[in-house]
């Protein structure tokens, strides 16, 4: 039954992806239409714009102002929702990345189709019967046959969802993976006969190491860049909340740097195209620095700079409204960096480098630094370029500017914010457990609370109503102050003589190890391995709110565990 919902996935994946270009090429049209009739190309400061505000439209209008961009939704889904994800997930990235590229978006369709592919996966298993760690699994097949649609490249779209999605993996879940990519490939074969690039690249040689190694270093530096200008700018955005004012604004400085810097204009695979072949010409062509189409310092400055602008481009068509993925953009950017580098080096006459070689290993060098997956980048540009001989290069280059990036920025441009929130599974299977822990489900409330100016009797009623031996005390304003153990006023409790004379803040415990509620459950868990306490006290800003206990807390481990264990 799980192979045949795989090859339901498959099929149904592959059609959405095949959708989405078609509806990209389609609308296409209506930029060539404006350029074509007019020859004015200052309808580039006006098109991304108007693309923004329609998503926006949409957005507001059919999906109640709520649609999560980016690979980072999908990664919380698995974590914390056992792999459940929205159903309108399954057309509405369709329909709102399509408008938002189609239009000039400086953006990509990859994540989009991956998210597409996600939720088809994760209602088809939902529709099914299937269990959550079923659920999973399809959901990875939905995007690695998302990506393995658009690229043609069965083997890449199967390790990147081993490598991004799924995190604990066995040789058995390969085959419905394998079938998945497999089914989805025939089926866009059969319907899409685009093909991103087409390109036999040449041999490599020894004595280009040193530049791949160069490159490499370059691409890894640059992924940071990437990453922090990137969520630094849709940052900001997102604080702002004037919504048609944000995609006005910001959809028209996108248009001003597409209107300086044409090739910034959609996803940029036909800039890529042009530099597999050699050519540097068409980065200026319909631009103000046509002039300069025949001096090649000159064009690798602007060149430079467009690789500079392409993030902040990317950055803006996202933060301020549009839809789409840093996929595109990324082998964009790796592909002028190589070819700049390659370009650089022949024209010093230092050496003589096949510039297609390195705008190939570039794509995947910037690639494996931005999203944190060598692998997959290693096996996208073998296949999507036709690169098999590149395979050492490809491998130098990704793994250099992996561990380079991942040294600054410890999290992918995907993962950096779920990071920051404790919401991301690790290769530490400890850790995975913990994240899909809630804090909130933890907190235990039926302690008897104490008010530290009250009688040594409240003490004494309160025992006699607890089948707890700890009690809360707090201020008259809920300000948590310390505990009271049994085992410290036992002694006392049947001494009525006593009593009159004593208070309960002659007996309470201050100073006692507690939780703030909102700490992640890997803090919470080596709070209650470092103290002797069974039980430990939650606060809000101070104000006491419950207790957590390590019964409690070993409870839910054991629970969690179970249900995310193996498949096989």
């Amino acid at each position: 039954m799980l192979v045949l919902a795989s090859i339901g996935v498959g099929i149904v994946s592959a059609l959405a992806a095949i959708i989405l270009k078609y509806f990209v090429h389609i609308l296409h049209f209506i930029p060539e239409y404006f350029f074509g009739r007019s020859g004015n190309h200052l309808w580039y400061l006006v098109l991304p714009a108007a693309g923004i505000l329609i998503t926006v439209f949409v957005i507001r209008t059919f999906f109640n102002g709520k649609l999560e961009k980016g690979l980072g939704s999908i990664l919380f889904s698995v974590v914390r929702r056992s792999g459940r994800v929205e159903k309108s997930k399954m057309y509405s990235h369709i329909l709102t990345s399509g408008i938002t590229v189609g239009f000039g978006g400086s953006a990509g369709l990859e994540a989009p189709i991956v998210i597409t592919g996600s939720a088809i996966g994760s209602n088809i298993a939902t529709r099914l019967g299937f269990g959550d760690k079923e659920r999973v699994l399809l959901l990875a097949c939905g995007a690695a046959s998302g990506i393995a649609a658009v690229f043609n490249c069965p083997i890449a779209g199967v390790i990147f969802a081993i490598e991004v999605l799924l995190t604990d993996i066995t040789i058995p879940l390969f085959i419905p993976l394998l079938i998945s990519t497999a089914t989805s490939i025939i089926v866009s074969k059969l319907l899409y006969r685009g093909q991103l690039f087409y390109l036999i690249t040449n041999d490599w040689y020894y004595h280009a190491i040193p530049f791949y190694v160069l490159l490499g270093i370059i691409c890894g530096l640059f992924s940071v860049y990437i990453t922090r200008i990137s969520l630094f700018i849709e940052e900001k955005l997102d604080t702002k909340r004037e919504y048609y004012g944000k995609a006005l604004a910001g959809g028209l400085l996108l248009g001003g740097l597409i209107f300086l810097f044409p090739p910034l204009f959609g996803e940029g695979y036909t800039t890529v195209s042009s530099l597999l072949q050699g050519s540097i010409n068409d980065i200026v062509s319909n631009s103000l620095f046509a002039s300069f189409r025949d001096n090649p310092l000159v064009l690798l400055l602007i060149l430079f700079l467009i690789v500079l602008v392409k993030p902040i481009a990317t950055a803006l068509t996202l933060g301020s409204g549009g839809n789409g993925g840093i996929f595109a953009p990324s082998l964009f950017m790796g592909a002028m960096v190589g070819f700049g580098l390659a370009t650089l080096v022949n024209l010093s006459g230092i050496s003589t480098l096949h510039v297609n070689n390195f705008v190939a290993v570039g794509m995947a060098g910037i690639m494996a630094g931005v999203i944190h997956a060598p692998l997959t980048a290693i096996f996208l540009i073998a296949e999507i370029t036709g690169g098999y001989v590149l395979f050492v290069p490809l491998m130098i280059v990704s793994a250099i500017s992996y561990f380079i990036s991942r040294y600054f920025e410890p999290y992918s441009i995907y993962t950096k914010k779920l990071a920051q929130k404790g919401y991301l599974f690790t290769g530490d299977k400890d850790s995975n457990v913990l994240r899909q822990i809630l804090l909130d489900d933890l907190i235990e409330t039926e302690f008897i609370l104490l008010v530290i100016t009250d009688k040594f009797e409240k003490l004494i009623e309160a025992f006699t109503k607890s089948s707890r031996n700890v009690f809360p005390v707090v201020d008259e304003e809920n300000n948590f102050v310390g505990i009271i153990l049994l085992e410290d006023v036992k002694e006392l409790l049947f001494r009525p003589d006593l009593h009159e004379n004593l208070s309960i803040e002659a007996f309470v415990s201050r100073n006692i190890l507690s939780i703030e509620l909102g700490e992640n459950m890997e803090t919470v868990m080596a709070k209650l391995e470092n103290s002797s306490l069974w039980n430990i006290p939650v606060t809000r800003k101070g104000k006491y709110v419950g207790f957590v206990s390590r019964s409690n807390v070993l409870s839910f481990y054991r629970r969690i565990l179970q249900k995310t264990s193996s498949l096989f």
